[in-house]
């Protein structure tokens, strides 16, 4: 699937009558993004949960306030990367989103990506490692690691969520954090980054 041609207006236009799958039908709001859209560090998320479709936007829940907790600690502000998700719609129960779900939201993505234009992209959690980084994942043997996907840099980590609910995953996200966060040092300086 080509990458959307589009501008923000028009990606905001288009994503808003959205009806590509069946996550249109049960939605409250589309959620498409929060942060800086000219942000160094791009984070993606799999979907909105129930507190995200009701605000319309991503990681507002215990998740998301976890999420900016731990953004504070490692010296990163929420309003200075960029936050979204493979799908814009929450799937129901939040359950995982389908792939013909996820294959229909990815081109308004990679839009967001080609208008963000990140140095580094964190995906965070399984479902969006495997759609951005490697269909076959395994998250918890390969977070961390850096990989380099046509101009972007791109780490896998866990899903905050997974924090929730397993506290020893903690520390492998905030060095994962602070791993994005002087991947972009290291970019800035211009220094070859080798993999």
């Amino acid at each position: 699937m080509a990458t959307l041609r589009f501008d923000w207006d028009t990606l905001y236009n288009e994503l808003r009558d959205c009806t590509k799958c069946r996550l249109c039908e049960k939605r409250t709001n589309i959620v498409v993004a929060d942060g800086d859209p000219h942000a160094e560090i791009m984070f993606i998320g799999e979907g909105p949960g129930r507190e995200e479709d009701e605000q319309g936007v991503p990681f507002v829940g215990a998740a998301g306030l976890l999420f900016n907790y731990l953004l504070e600690e490692v010296g990163l502000e929420r309003k200075s990367i960029y936050i979204c998700n493979i799908v814009k719609c929450r799937p129901p129960q939040n359950r995982d989103p389908f792939p013909d779900e996820a294959e229909a939201c990815l081109p308004y993505l990679r839009a967001q990506i080609a208008l963000v234009r990140p140095k580094v992209i964190v995906c965070l959690g399984r479902i969006a490692a495997r759609y951005v980084y490697d269909r076959d994942i395994q998250i918890s043997r390969q977070r961390g690691q850096i990989k380099k996907a046509g101009i972007f840099y791109v780490i896998p980590t866990y899903h905050p969520a997974a924090l929730l609910r397993r506290q020893e995953f903690t520390n492998d996200f905030v060095y994962d954090l602070c791993t994005a966060k002087k991947l972009v040092d290291r970019i800035r300086s211009g220094e070859e980054i080798v993999l």
